[in-house]
């Protein structure tokens, strides 16, 4: 996948090039609050998303937060074709919409 950086226990991060300060931006993903870091090559990146999640984790388990915030739910609007099409594909696999959808989107993700 492009763009993201994967570290220990699945967690992952979003990276960015912020031009103003000639630096990589890491942004962790799917917690619950803000975890990000900068380096300016891959290395860095490593080295300060493992410190910055690493921070991150520790005051979640201090503060008896849960780190990941919950997730799996969002409403989706789709014009009335592509609602059409979608649910002739999902009846088509034997599979209920949201199935054929969530499985899409599965896919997708995974690149």
């Amino acid at each position: 996948m492009k763009n993201v950086m994967e570290f220990e226990n699945g967690y992952k991060a979003v990276i960015t090039y912020d031009p103003e300060i000639e630096m990589f931006r890491g942004e962790f993903l799917g917690l619950n609050g803000d975890a990000d870091f900068y380096a300016a090559d891959t290395e860095g990146l490593k080295r300060e998303g493992k410190i910055s999640l690493d921070v991150f984790l520790r005051m979640c388990e201090e503060d008896g937060v849960p780190a990941k915030k919950p997730q799996g739910k969002f409403a989706l609007r789709l014009d009335p074709e592509t609602y059409y099409d979608a649910s002739v594909a999902a009846a088509a696999n034997g599979i209920s919409l949201n199935q054929w959808i969530a499985q899409t989107i599965r896919e997708a993700a995974r690149g």
